[in-house]
């Protein structure tokens, strides 16, 4: 089981055991008998009905549903929602109303669903545990998604939070040279974007390198009292900066909405914003110096979930090398399953390698577990932030 209390020491760790270098190293080569007989899929996901899931706003699924339903027979109903905070809300409201069967929030989570009661174990002689590539199931992302001994996520796809930048206008574009803290740089007025509780976090994460914090930054995740601390000292350095920001995102619409109507020229997006603006102008990616973000996003059976067998044919499903490929695909982002990686469009696969060159996947920094008090104090200082 994972707590807050170990939060710290699994982010240290993280880094070690989970890197996207090690993933598709691993991916290769294992696809070829799944995708060869189309049948074997439909026999070992026969089923029929259909599947309500709230999963996230501003990609296209089409292919992915699409292919889910061929294999299987079911029909997917989806809601689609801007943000993890949108999703829990939803979530709570859907107790009462059983209006889904999955959600899809992102792997820190998992304390906060578990605290309010909103999810049930997932059954794993149902699924295909071994179709996931290692250290998205097993190790530090298979302790933060088990709590007492009940697995409670699965995972679905993952990526980052890193720097989207005009290279015509931003001249630190460089893997060594881009830094969280070129977000505060004067120079860059009026031409921020950014979601505010991660760059509330990545100003928290510079601070305590440069020694500005009462305390280590980390140890906000421990403890609400450290957190508001150490927040405090953050918020009145990001609001005395906030002439930087052109605009504030929640979502991939409003992300890209940035750069496209609001005048950003520099951004902590994920990494999805930054392949997508890169297909209309002279926008790239990069991991900064101090390490991306990186999350593990993924899929939760709700208590009251009216189409179990549904689900766990949804969760196999994309674990496969087919539906790991099309559902990162769709995010732009990286597949859950063994062979996935070789499913995916070249273009999308180069553009990590030129995002995360060097040792950049050794210092991915993973968002640790959030409990329920610590998300709605986070809250609390990003509303601060914006309303600023």
């Amino acid at each position: 089981m994972t707590n807050k209390n170990e939060s710290s020491r699994l982010t240290q760790l993280a880094a070690k055991s989970f890197s996207r270098r090690s993933l598709l190293k691993a991916g290769l080569g294992g696809a070829a008998v799944m995708l060869a007989a189309p049948g074997l899929v439909r026999n070992a996901f026969s089923s029929s009905g259909e599947l309500n899931y709230m999963g996230w706003a501003g990609y296209d699924f089409k292919a992915v549903f699409e292919a889910f339903t061929g294999a299987t027979g079911i029909k997917v109903n989806f809601t689609e929602q801007p943000d993890n905070d949108t999703i829990f809300a939803q979530a709570k409201l859907a107790l009462q109303t059983g209006a889904y069967d999955v959600v899809e929030p992102t792997v820190d989570r998992v304390m906060s669903y578990d605290e309010n009661g909103l999810v049930q174990a997932w059954d794993e002689s149902k699924l295909k545990m071994d179709n996931y590539a290692p250290g998205l199931a097993d190790g530090l992302a298979g302790e933060m998604a088990t709590i007492n001994g009940k697995r409670l996520f699965v995972p679905g796809v993952w990526g980052t939070e890193a720097l989207t930048f005009n290279s015509d206008e931003y001249k630190n574009g460089e893997y060594g040279k881009a830094s969280l803290a070129d977000l505060w740089d004067p120079a860059f007025e009026g031409k921020v974007c950014v979601r505010a509780h991660s760059a509330l976090a990545a100003l928290g994460r510079v601070m305590d390198a440069e020694g500005k914090l009462p305390r280590p930054f980390m140890d906000g995740y421990k403890d609400d009292a450290a957190m508001k601390e150490i927040w405090d000292v953050v918020l009145a350095a990001a609001l005395s900066s906030k002439k930087n920001i052109a605009s504030f995102w929640k979502g991939e619409n409003d992300a890209q909405a940035g750069f496209r109507t609001n005048g950003a020229v520099l951004g902590l997006t994920w990494d999805s914003t930054g392949y997508n603006m890169g297909k209309e102008g002279p926008f790239k990616y990069i991991a900064p110096k101090e390490g991306a973000f990186a999350w593990n996003q993924g899929y939760m059976l709700m208590k009251n979930a009216k189409n179990v067998e549904q689900a766990h044919a949804w969760a196999t499903y994309i674990s496969t090398p087919e539906g790991s490929a099309l559902m990162a695909t769709a995010f732009a982002a990286n597949p859950v399953g063994k062979g996935g990686v070789d499913k995916m469009d070249p273009a999308v696969a180069k553009f990590y390698t030129d995002a995360f060159p060097g040792d950049a996947t050794s210092k991915l920094w993973w968002w640790p577990v959030q409990t329920a008090s610590f998300l709605k104090l986070r809250a609390e200082y990003a509303d601060k932030f914006i309303a600023g």
